[in-house]
C-alpha cells in the first residue's frame, strides 16, 4: 500500500490552526485544528516510519509551533507562521515523504 505524503498535512495544521485562531478570535479552536493535523501526521508516521522517527517528526511539529509564539512579535505573525511551516513541512518531506526516505526507513513488516 502506497503511503500518502504527510508534509501537506503538516502545513495545513500549522497554517490552518493559525488562520482559524486569528479569523475566529478563539485560540483554542486553532489548537483543535493543530492537534487534529498532528494526530493524523503522528499516526501515519508511526504506521509507516516507526516510533523513533515519529518522535523526531512530532517533536519538530510541536517545536516549530512553540517557537513561533515568542518570535512572532519580532518577525511578525504571518512571516513567522510561514517560516516555521516551511521548516516543519520540509523536515517531514525529507525524513518521511520523499521516495528515498520511504525505501530506507520503513519499519520491517510484522511476521
Amino acid at each position: 500500500m502506497a503511503s500518502v505524503p504527510i508534509a501537506p498535512v503538516v502545513a495545513a495544521g500549522l497554517v490552518g490552526g493559525c488562520s482559524i485562531a486569528r479569523l475566529s478570535g478563539r485560540r483554542p479552536l486553532g489548537g483543535v485544528v493543530l492537534a487534529a493535523a498532528g494526530a493524523v501526521c503522528g499516526r501515519s508516521w508511526l504506521r509507516t516510519r516507526g516510533p523513533a522517527l515519529t518522535g523526531v517528526l512530532v517533536g519538530t511539529y510541536l517545536t516549530t509551533f512553540g517557537a513561533s509564539h515568542p518570535l512572532a512579535k519580532k518577525l511578525g505573525a504571518w512571516p513567522l507562521v510561514l517560516t516555521v511551516t516551511a521548516a516543519a513541512s520540509a523536515t517531514s518531506y525529507l525524513l518521511a515523504d520523499r521516495p528515498k526516505a520511504r525505501s530506507t526507513s520503513s519499519p520491517s513488516p510484522a511476521a
